[in-house]
Parts: C-alpha cells; structure tokens; sequence
C-alpha cells in the first residue's frame, strides 16, 4: 500500500510528552447524544422494567472513537455533523476540550443531533437503539469538503451510523490520498459491498457483525478465525474479529490480496484480552478502534497496536458510560 510519505515524516517528527511519537488520525462517523439507564436485565418485547439509574454522556461511535485516538496518544480531525440544537453545542464543545479538530464538524439547522437509547444490565450487556438525526447530513459532497482533512491524516477510520455513500467515499478518498483505513462495520446488516473491501486495510468487526457479514455461525474464536479467512478471501487486507473478554482474532497479512494463496491461506491469531471484573462494555469496542488507530498512526505495528488496544478497552470497561470510561495515554503506562 502507498503511504502518502511527506504527511507520514510530518507525524512522525510531532512528539508528545515523554517522547512518544504521536501520529494523525481523522475520524469520520457519527455523533449522539447517549441516554443510559441501568437496569436488572434488559427488557423483553412489550415488558416495562424499573431502572436504577439514568445518565445523559457524549457518544456516537464517530465521537467515541475519536475521543479513544485523542487520549491515547494521536493529533485527531472530527469530520461529521451536529444538531444546531444544545446536544450539538454539547457534543462540539466536549471534543474541544479533547484537543480534537472540529473544522471539519458541520452543523446540520434541519436535523437534530442524533441520539443513541442505550439500556445496561447488571451483566453489564447492553441494547441500543439509535436514531441518526444530523449523522444522516455526511455525504459525499460534505466530505469533498473536508478532504483537506483526510489528506493531513495518517490514518481515516470510518463506521456504518452515516450514510452508506458517504463511508464509501470516505474510504475511496482515503484510499487515494494513500492513508491506512479502518472500517469498524457497526451496525452490520448483511455483506459489505464488494467494491468496499479493496479499500479497506483494516476492517474490525465484533463476533456479531462478523457473523452478519459472512452468514457464518460465530460462538468461538475458531469460528472467528473462520469469518477472518472468509473477509479476507472477500479483499480485506487485515481483519480483526473483536471477540468481548475473549479477546481478538486476527488475520494479518504483509500482501496484497491478490498476493495471497487461498489455497494455503495465513492463520489467525488468537489474542486473549486481560482479565477485568466488567462494569459497562458501552464503549469498549470504539476504545479498542480508537487505539488501534492511535498506535498504527503512529508507526507501530499491528502487533503492537492490537496488544495496545486490548489494554485499553480493559480499562474502559471496568467504569460506567461510552466517552467517561475511555482511559487515557498516562493510564495505560500506569
């Protein structure tokens, strides 16, 4: 893959505290405003159960996920849209205080911002139900827009909570600017199309969506490693089967696809996650993309970044909501 090498020896000569090499990430997702209420268990169709507690947090896996890059170490851009509503305001003014770039942050006058309803049970599983709101206002011509964004990045992460066409051009744009890509393909609801794969470098599922993307029945890492092969076979480069506490599977390759020999295909690898008493998994899959990102903006390799990333989506879910439990840099050196 070309790596657009003057933007790559302009991050790498940016340091933070202590030395470490901080690289730029641009994000382009979605932004909510998370509604949370705990409760025993989550509720059956047409049951109505007694919560324990509600809180109103910053979310969305675009802002998650930017957040998770920010504090972990790498310079981020926020290309996305808000409500011109107070969850907007919100929502802006909480990446500020991250030290995100939100020059490429639109404000939507005829949406509201979107809203994620999100129920956490005493196992610490959750269900959520978003309504896009202002998401739905990235398109192809707001990217177009902010592609000065992309190009200044050295890794664009994407997901699947703004319109199908504008994560297509997101990744095309990336793809032709020379940027490592990242799809986190949430929320899944059949194959991705087959022109999306090429673009992708690394394309990060959990067992649910891998599952989804495939038809293939997911219940154990070997059947992880199963869809990994199948997602490659397909034109992902890399895959990365995120699998809760048991960790990740992942499917690494050093070739082009149509390098590889799908007779006698590479084995995935079994990462094993660090053991945690869990409190709220809300965010952990946005923690484990924005680290990812971080560490692979920042030159090191996936190896590295993967083991980096699972560290990182411990911690967060061993505290309660989606952008509060995302540790940062100085935690994880704890």
């Amino acid at each position: 893959m070309a790596i657009d090498e003057a933007a790559r020896s302009d991050a790498q000569s940016s340091t933070q505290d202590g030395g470490q090499q901080r690289g730029r990430v641009a994000v382009v997702g979605s932004l909510n405003m998370d509604l949370v209420a705990r409760a025993p268990r989550l509720p059956r169709p047409g049951e109505t159960l007694a919560g324990s507690a509600f809180t109103q947090v910053a979310g969305g896996k675009g802002g998650n996920q930017a957040v998770a890059a920010a504090r972990l170490g790498a310079q981020v851009a926020m290309v996305g849209c808000v409500g011109a509503d107070a969850n907007g305001e919100l929502l802006r003014a909480g990446l500020l205080a991250e030290g995100i770039d939100c020059g490429a942050l639109d404000t939507e006058p005829e949406a509201p911002t979107g809203v994620a309803l999100i129920v956490v049970d005493d196992a610490s599983q959750n269900a959520i139900v978003i309504v896009a709101g202002s998401n739905a206002a990235v398109t192809p011509a707001s990217l177009a827009r902010h592609e000065a964004a992309l190009a200044a990045a050295d890794v664009v992460v994407c997901q699947l909570e703004t319109p199908p066409d504008a994560v297509h051009a997101a990744l095309a744009a990336a793809r032709r600017l020379g940027k490592i890509t990242i799809l986190n393909p949430a929320p899944a609801t059949g194959p991705l199309p087959a022109a999306w794969l090429p673009l992708i470098d690394y394309l990060v599922p959990n067992e649910l969506e891998a599952a989804t993307l495939t038809g293939l029945p997911l219940a154990t890492p070997e059947d992880a490693a199963r869809a990994a092969l199948a997602l490659r076979r397909a034109g992902a480069r890399n895959v990365l089967v995120t699998l809760g506490e048991q960790g990740v599977c992942a499917l690494l390759v050093a070739e082009a696809p149509d390098a590889v020999d799908l007779a006698r295909p590479p084995a995935p690898v079994h990462w094993a996650a660090p053991k945690v008493a869990a409190v709220d998994t809300t965010a952990a899959g946005d923690t484990f993309i924005g680290a990812l990102a971080a560490r692979l903006a920042a030159g090191e390799t996936p190896e590295q970044a993967i083991e980096f990333a699972l560290r990182a989506a411990s911690i967060s879910v061993t505290r309660a909501g989606a952008q509060p439990s995302i540790p940062s840099l100085d935690e994880m050196a704890r």
